[in-house]
């Protein structure tokens, strides 16, 4: 049994949840979203919370039932507060700035990585070195941190490239003599 599925969601005052089926959509402060729950889950909105219950007592169902109900959480939490990932950039000469709907590194290739910011997420860049990246898709925001921390991965020498800002990089010794 899956301890995280059990609970029902509770869905906060300002927040209009609708179940048509198989689909939730969640509409709340900062914007919208909806979700296509698979079909081995039942889903039942009741008493303020949103009700989510495996189809049948095989072992696919009950895989499904926690991550179900984890995503519906996801799309409640994400209308009212939102979801924030921050970056930190080290190294010398390495720095990120926000030009328009593009985000611009430079991280010590011949070139400038250039990146097009997705459509519902924003990036801000309070120092060059800083980067937050917002939205109100858990999916979506950490997808986008994830590929501007793929340009150049922290190395453990010298701790130079772009990281997760509670990221710890384990720093190695380097050659003796």
């Amino acid at each position: 049994m899956s301890r995280i599925g059990k609970k029902p969601v509770p869905v906060p005052a300002g927040v209009t949840v609708t179940v048509d089926g198989q689909t939730v959509a969640v509409k709340g402060a900062k914007g919208q979203l909806s979700l296509t729950v698979v079909d081995d889950i039942e889903v039942k909105l009741e008493d303020g919370a949103v009700a989510l219950t495996p189809r049948s007592a095989e072992k696919r169902a009950r895989e499904r039932w926690g991550m179900s109900r984890t995503l519906v959480n996801n799309m409640i939490k994400g209308v009212t507060q939102g979801f924030r990932t921050d970056l930190e950039i080290t190294g010398v000469g390495y720095r990120a700035a926000v030009q328009g709907k593009n985000l611009q590194l430079n991280l010590g290739y011949s070139h400038d990585v250039v990146m097009p910011i997705p459509e519902g997420l924003e990036v801000k860049c309070e120092k060059p070195t800083l980067i937050a990246v917002t939205g109100i898709d858990a999916q979506k925001v950490g997808q986008f941190a994830a590929e501007i921390r793929d340009w150049r991965r922290p190395e453990p020498y010298k701790g130079k490239g772009i990281k997760y800002s509670t990221e710890t990089i384990f720093r190695k010794e380097g050659k003796k003599k």
